[in-house]
């Protein structure tokens, strides 16, 4: 696209956006940067139009319709999407990214441990008892092991921790 054209037409596709956009429920920001892709679609695929300003015209038209056939068809939810407390993406994947580390970490640990801190970070939230019966450990000997474990994790992450 050249400068020029851009130029020439950049007042036009904006005056037509904003005559539209408030009859088809769009923002004339939105219809104007259809119209700008529909324009370097046209121009890869067959040069620039004959007659640019009726081009532009009935592309911010089709445009225009074409977000009113969208916004007829979007449905309202019948209720609020689920709650996810508020962590967004970038969040979420740090939390899973610190996860990753964190089981990377464990199997790395001596004896029994690794089970154990799998044991204890199992979305299932299992019981003491239930630990110790698929350990095959006692339950009263569950909280000290559990202690040496999460001691030696602490030792074994302190090193990864400082060195970020």
């Amino acid at each position: 696209m050249t400068h020029e054209l851009v130029t020439a037409l950049g007042p036009l596709v904006a005056a037509e956006a904003s005559a539209e956009a408030p009859a088809c429920g769009a923002e004339p920001g939105d219809l104007e940067q259809a119209v700008w892709l529909r324009l370097l679609e046209r121009l890869d695929a067959a040069g620039p139009p004959a007659d640019p300003q009726g081009w532009v015209r009935r592309a911010v038209r089709s445009e225009a319709r074409r977000s009113r056939r969208r916004a007829r068809a979007e449905q309202p939810y019948a209720t609020e999407p689920a709650e996810d407390g508020g962590r967004g993406p970038e969040q979420r994947a740090l939390a899973a990214a610190g996860e990753r580390e964190l089981r990377s970490a464990a199997s790395r640990l001596p004896g029994r441990c690794p089970g154990l801190v799998a044991a204890l970070l199992a979305p299932e939230d299992l019981t003491y008892r239930e630990i110790a019966g698929e350990l095959g450990i006692s339950q009263g000997s569950l909280g000290p092991e559990r202690s040496r474990c999460l001691g030696c994790l602490r030792r074994l992450l302190t090193p990864e921790v400082a060195a970020r």
